[in-house]
């Protein structure tokens, strides 16, 4: 205890004895974590929330904020309970022994590595598709058009971390009036949609099991679990002892922006189309976007519907690789090797184009078993670890006794049976 003491003072020995007002590098990182929370699965959302009534999606908006806020902050506080400064899979093994911080980097890569796949397929899909209908252009092979897209985020990638943050912080900008100004123009065709289900209060037991079921959807949805390691390895590198408080004050922001724009337009969306109309989408395996194109034949629409979800999918998978890339890195570490940093990084960038490659050429169809699966490693890393360092870690017991604790618990234990549950045939 006297040796994590001693870390600890010599790490916060030139840290800032008050904490500076807010700048133009916590905005980024504000707008960063809103971007790799803001994806692609946004787009679904509408349809996934909205097919549960009136009375679900009303609790689930309410639970919105403090669901993501909570977990999110438990996992940044416990990356900087490490003495060394350290990511999260160096503060596992520190916590937790070597077997289990090998175990929890292998799991925090599992996590992760399948969703920058399915973006990976998305964005092939996506882009070859707005070639072929809205710029009435033949795509090139889908072989090619995936590698030229990947080079592309991957050459961003090379730009360094903080080049990573600041261009999903601007791509943020044109996706928030994307979203604004799409539930804005659906206001007009307001007829009530799912209001009309407002009337028909479900029975305790049916509206429980709505509820667990579509918990999980809400969680991932506004998940940016990858890069909260990053992001609180560089609070603690630039506020030191007042990291934590900086951290709490950039999350809470950022959870407030996702959840004002996000549930404004998914209550948009679900007050213009009907449940059964929902459930045709969801028939269709179609985003809200490409459903309401359709829906009014509407060229506008039609046109900027793939390029919002292009910044969306974009700018996810940026997100995504930071933590992908870093649990890549622990599991190269834990096998005992030591490559220097720039010949690390370059086996990693050519394992993810590789792999990223081939899966967007093939396309497969068990892309969504893949991402399901993903889903219980992330609610446990997300929601569970983090209380239970706060039970076990020293440097963690500061936070015990907090309400919160117990609220996040219980949505990591819902969340994953839940998925559990939708595995079962």
């Amino acid at each position: 205890m006297n040796d994590q003491a001693n870390s600890l003072d010599e790490r916060y020995a030139t840290a800032p004895a008050t904490l500076s007002p807010w700048d133009r590098h916590d905005t980024t990182w504000m707008l960063g974590l809103f971007g790799t929370a803001i994806g692609a699965g946004t787009l679904f959302l509408p349809i996934n929330a909205g097919l549960g009534g009136f009375w679900p999606l009303l609790i689930l908006a309410l639970l919105a904020f403090p669901m993501t806020y909570y977990a999110h902050r438990g996992l940044t506080r416990f990356v900087l309970s490490g003495r060394s400064g350290g990511d999260i899979t160096e503060v596992v093994e520190e916590h937790f022994g070597l077997k289990a911080g090998a175990l929890i980097t292998l799991l925090y890569f599992f996590a992760i590595f399948p969703i920058l796949l399915i973006y990976s397929v998305a964005l092939t899909n996506t882009v070859g598709s707005f070639m072929e209908h809205q710029m009435g252009l033949q795509p090139p092979p889908r072989a090619l058009l995936a590698l030229v897209l990947i080079l592309a985020l991957l050459a961003v990638v090379r730009c360094g971390e903080r080049f990573i943050v600041k261009a999903m912080s601007l791509m943020v900008y044109p996706f928030i009036v994307a979203l604004l100004l799409l539930a804005l123009f659906l206001i007009p065709h307001w007829n009530g949609g799912i209001l009309a289900t407002a009337g028909q209060v479900p029975e305790t037991s049916a509206l429980l099991h709505t509820l667990w079921l579509a918990i999980p959807v809400m969680v991932f949805s506004f998940n940016h679990s990858p890069i909260i390691s990053a992001f609180a390895v560089d609070q603690q590198r630039r506020y030191g002892i007042n990291a934590e408080t900086r951290s709490r004050q950039i999350l809470g922001r950022a959870h407030a922006l996702m959840v004002v724009m996000v549930l404004f337009f998914v209550f948009s969306c679900v007050l213009t189309l009907s449940p059964a109309q929902l459930a045709e989408a969801k028939a269709q395996n179609l985003s809200i976007l490409s459903y309401l194109a359709n829906h009014f034949s509407n060229p506008t629409i039609a046109f900027a519907a793939p390029l919002i979800a292009f910044v969306a999918i974009a700018k996810s998978f940026l997100g995504h690789y930071i933590g992908a890339s870093e649990g890549l890195k622990g599991l190269v570490l834990k096998t005992g090797r030591r490559p220097n940093a720039k010949a690390l990084d370059r086996v990693t960038a050519a394992f993810m184009l590789v792999v990223c490659w081939l899966v967007a050429t093939l396309n497969p169809s068990i892309l969504g078993m893949i991402e399901t699966l993903g889903g219980p490693i992330i609610a446990a890393l997300l929601f569970l670890m983090p209380m239970y360092a706060i039970r076990r870690v020293p440097a963690m017991r500061q936070y015990s006794g907090q309400m919160s604790n117990v609220f996040v618990t219980l949505v990591g234990l819902v969340a994953i049976s839940a998925l559990v549950y939708s595995l079962v045939p």
